[in-house]
């Protein structure tokens, strides 16, 4: 029997820049989406790639002294060594710059010329470069751009235009008739109300400014706007137009995962697209809300994202991903907080799962020469774990349906949870020391082993390493690692040999971990292992206004000391008009404190205060850094002067 067809994609990423760990949740999303359908018997297609093409990049190329291309190449060499090392299980990667690609936007973008759905005409307008979109005045939010807040730019040139709004009663009827089409229900009545009730407008495809993209097949001279060529993707990777039987095969898409910002495009444009030329729409689109730091955005242009190389690296990529699945933004935007995830980890990764793991193989080994026993009789205290590992697989497979992975690990999690509980309620280690309760020990240990086989399959959709270490320790065979064989709980899977080894998750010195964490959080995720490049990268040019906004002042150390704990950590004692500041420092490794009292320090004093280590931080000191060495050098006046002078 041929297998089911599930067809899933992440958006294409903007290869501006390196990926942070808001773009890597949606790619774990996708990821763990995926791997749940293979494993419950699904012919799986996982579309991942980049968006390679627009005037942002042929900037950023322009800047760093290499050609669009050469840009492009290493920036995406870059996105497949972040998706390796989170286990990123794509079946094909796109890349609008494959010829396969190319031909196929040029294809669309004839057909919808000669239907009559574009036309030439002059745009003037506003234009935002690192969204790559043409806003009106009224779109504007305080005179900038509505997506990301930037300044937009006034653009006057020829442009053909997608005649949208002979489709405006078509979008409006999907939007009010299909549920499921966007979700959540909020998004898409954002949408509706800001961008489909009133109609839609005509939009602008093509450009004359920058030459960095698709030529129009009917006027060389244009460039296709970014967001025709990139939706295109969805389509041109499953053979549109040259691969009929693959095409047929995977089309409709079950569900485009996409960051909310975006939604707009897919929700708008991609429908009308298809319909325009004849193709039928996905099933959903699942809007995803953002990962934040300190309530903004985590994004390219704001450089503040973190890399998520440096969490996976020093935790594991398993630590990452169960963090991101069961906490992050599936719907709503989540803010990102280290220590909420450094305990999130030991809590659930460490104490529940490990321990759980741990003690039953401890159990095993002292009681049964590390045999798993038969079970004996199952009594009422057996069946309440027992029914819980039942319901698993049906509750999963429906909350999948909705794409809701957070769902399955808290069913998961509370199974593992109650299996623990079931330890302490039934004792194995009194009933060890009676001979008469023998069989009952063996039951218990039983349970108790099936209860962590059956978890352990169904984690292998969210989870790429923890659960094959589980499932080795109790030496379970290929043929009971599938779906079908934890639909029941079974009482014959007896008989193996368990292996103690070393503990599947490692205990988390959790204000050692926050101390490193803090200080990687002040570096910026684009570094030269990840784009194999030393050259810098461009740096974002602020106005005078901006700059002005930050208060520098010139204070003097009156005391210093170490934080217990804390090797890299200062606690400094700064005088400042007259008032003094605590200011925790990290440049423990540069300077004694005996040797920079009396030093004067140049100081960021408007800044909002931060706990570290339980010290209340109340500024900054700034600091010159050599990157190539790592030396670091206070900054202070070359005279000594007032505290409190302006540095200006």
């Amino acid at each position: 029997m041929d297998k089911k067809k599930y067809y899933v994609t992440t958006p294409i990423y903007y290869a501006s820049g390196d990926l942070h760990v808001g773009h890597c949740f949606c790619s774990v999303l996708t990821d763990a989406t995926a791997r749940f359908k293979r494993l419950d018997g699904y012919d799986v297609m996982f579309l991942t790639g980049s968006d390679e093409h627009g005037m942002k990049i042929a900037k950023k190329a322009e800047e760093a002294g290499l050609t669009p291309k050469e840009f492009v190449d290493k920036t995406v060499d870059g996105f497949k060594r972040v998706f390796s090392k989170l286990g990123i299980s794509y079946d094909k990667f796109i890349r609008t710059t494959d010829e396969q690609h190319v031909k196929c936007v040029s294809a669309i973008m004839n057909k919808l010329y000669e239907n009559g759905d574009i036309y030439l005409d002059k745009y003037e307008g506003l234009y935002c470069v690192p969204c790559e979109t043409f806003f009106t005045e009224s779109q504007l939010v305080d005179g900038k751009c509505p997506d990301c807040g930037r300044p937009v730019e006034k653009a006057s040139e020829p442009c053909y235009f997608f005649r949208m709004s002979k489709y405006s009663d078509y979008i409006k009827n999907l939007f009010e008739t299909k549920k499921d089409f966007l979700v959540p229900e909020s998004r898409k009545n954002e949408i509706y109300n800001n961008f489909v009730k009133d109609g839609v407008q005509d939009l602008c495809v093509t450009r004359t400014s920058f030459d960095w993209g698709i030529k129009a097949p009917f006027d060389p001279k244009h460039v296709i706007y970014v967001w025709c060529d990139a939706l295109v993707n969805y389509i041109s990777a499953i053979g549109y137009g040259t691969d009929e039987e693959m095409f047929n095969k995977y089309w409709p898409c079950d569900v485009h995962f996409i960051g909310r910002d975006i939604s707009r495009f897919h929700s708008i444009i991609w429908p009308i697209i298809l319909h325009a030329i004849g193709v039928e729409l996905p099933k959903k689109i699942h809007s995803t809300g953002f990962i934040t730091l300190k309530g903004d955005k985590i994004s390219k242009s704001k450089s503040n994202g973190f890399d998520p190389i440096v969490l996976a690296d020093r935790y594991g990529a398993d630590a990452l991903r169960y963090f991101m699945l069961k906490d992050g933004p599936i719907y709503n935007d989540i803010p990102f907080a280290f220590d909420v995830f450094l305990k999130t980890i030991n809590s659930d990764l460490c104490n529940d799962l490990g321990n759980l793991v741990s003690r039953t193989i401890a159990m095993i080994t002292q009681n049964f020469d590390a045999v798993v026993p038969q079970p004996k009789q199952i009594i009422d205290e057996d069946k309440v774990l027992i029914d819980m590992c039942n319901n698993l697989y049906n509750n999963a497979t429906k909350a999948m349906d909705e794409e809701r992975s957070d769902i399955v690990l808290k069913d998961i999690f509370d199974c593992v949870r109650c299996a623990n509980k079931y330890i302490d309620i039934t004792e194995p280690w009194v009933l060890a020391k009676d001979p008469t309760k023998k069989d009952r020990l063996a039951t218990v240990l039983y349970v108790l082993t099936e209860t962590i086989r059956i978890c352990s399959v169904l984690l292998q959709a969210f989870l790429i390493e923890i659960p094959g270490k589980i499932l080795e320790k109790f030496d379970v065979s290929d043929n009971l690692r599938t779906f079908d064989s934890i639909k029941t709980f079974s009482l014959n899977n007896y008989g193996k040999t368990v292996t103690k080894g070393d503990p599947i998750f490692p205990r988390l010195d959790i204000d050692k971990e926050l101390e490193y964490l803090n200080q990687e959080s002040t570096k910026t995720p684009s570094t030269p292992s990840i784009q194999e490049t030393t050259e810098d990268e461009p740096i974002e040019q602020i106005s005078i206004d901006y700059f002005d906004k930050v208060k520098l002042e010139v204070g003097t150390i009156v005391n210093s000391e170490k934080i217990e704990k804390a090797d890299k950590l200062l606690k400094n004692t700064i005088r400042i008009n007259g008032v003094n500041k605590t200011i925790v420092s990290g440049i423990a490794k540069y300077y004694k404190p005996e040797d920079i009292i009396g030093k004067q320090v140049i100081v960021v004093t408007n800044l909002k205060p931060v706990t570290l280590r339980g010290i209340v931080s109340e500024g900054m000191v700034l600091c010159a850094v050599d990157d190539k060495t790592g030396d670091l050098s206070l900054i202070s006046p070359n005279k000594e002067m007032p505290d409190g002078s302006i540095v200006c």
